[in-house]
């Protein structure tokens, strides 16, 4: 089953079980998958759908917060059960073992040794661990194994 078919049973299975607020968040995850499709003229397979999954956790992280500094307990509540719910969708995390071996391998393969090659080891992790790992920490490993 892919990944747009399992949103979309999940979302007959909220409907039938009155849950609304997990509803809600799977209609709007819908929403998000559409509008991309719509805009680029393309049917997403599930690394694109992941993508967008990705986008929308790290957009409620940051709601989440900005509304722990606005001191609203409520809205932060609303935001993280919403990242749990996009989160089920997402592939098992990686480990750091695992990311490490993967990060050597990217280095080895483009041949960086500098900070001005980050974009192509980027470029060769992105496809294998979308979803799978935080981007910006993979960043920050990335800059920390090519010595900046």
């Amino acid at each position: 089953m892919t990944l747009k078919a399992r949103i979309t049973e999940d979302m007959k299975t909220a409907m039938r079980s009155g849950e609304k607020d997990r509803l809600s968040c799977i209609r709007m995850l819908q929403a998000g998958i559409q509008q991309r499709e719509v805009d680029e003229r393309i049917t997403l397979d599930d690394a694109q759908v992941l993508a967008v999954i990705d986008k929308m956790i790290k957009q409620r992280r940051e709601s989440v917060t900005q509304f722990e500094a606005g001191k609203r307990a409520d809205l932060v509540a609303k935001e993280s059960a919403e990242i749990a719910w996009l989160t089920q969708y997402l592939p098992a995390q990686l480990g750091d073992a695992e990311l490490e071996a993967l990060i050597r391998e990217a280095i080895a393969a483009t041949g960086a040794a500098s900070m001005k090659e980050m974009g192509k080891v980027m470029g060769v992790l992105k496809p294998k661990v979308q979803g799978r790992t935080d981007m910006g920490a993979l960043s920050a490993r990335i800059k920390t194994a090519l010595g900046g």
